[in-house]
């Protein structure tokens, strides 16, 4: 089974993008966390069974800082839940999608993560995720 997990934005100040999110979503967003790993400070907003993940660059090198640097704020990413992320990464190449990471990696809200390449995703960059 696939769902969406979050939808990751890029965000260049976490504070007035938390408070903004929470005007609009009507509540606060329920945690924050570091992804040491990716350089980036995550805010997670519960929309329904699917979640609002705010991205902020710790960085300036980060991917974040990049893509804010070359596309302003705003959507990221997109996020699948799978059951089996490895299977899923070898399904997906299988099926002509280039992983920009084979092997899954640790992320935020305790899930293992691994992406997709936007230009076999019309563009999109896609994150695979599993709960450990």
């Amino acid at each position: 089974m696939i769902r969406i997990d979050h939808i990751g934005i890029a965000v260049r100040n976490m504070a007035e993008s938390n408070d903004l999110f929470a005007r609009l979503l009507g509540e606060a967003h329920y945690k924050m966390e570091a992804v040491e790993s990716e350089k980036v400070a995550t805010s997670f907003f519960q929309i329904g069974e699917s979640k609002i993940e705010l991205l902020e660059a710790t960085d300036p090198e980060s991917p974040i800082a990049k893509f804010i640097e070359k596309r302003g704020e705003g959507i990221h990413h997109i996020a699948f839940e799978v059951s089996d992320i490895q299977a899923e990464i070898e399904r997906l190449e299988a099926e002509g999608f280039i992983p920009l990471n084979r092997d899954p990696k640790r992320g935020a809200d305790n899930k293992l993560v691994a992406f997709l390449h936007p230009k076999s995703s019309n563009g999109v960059l896609v994150e695979l995720c599993q709960s450990v």
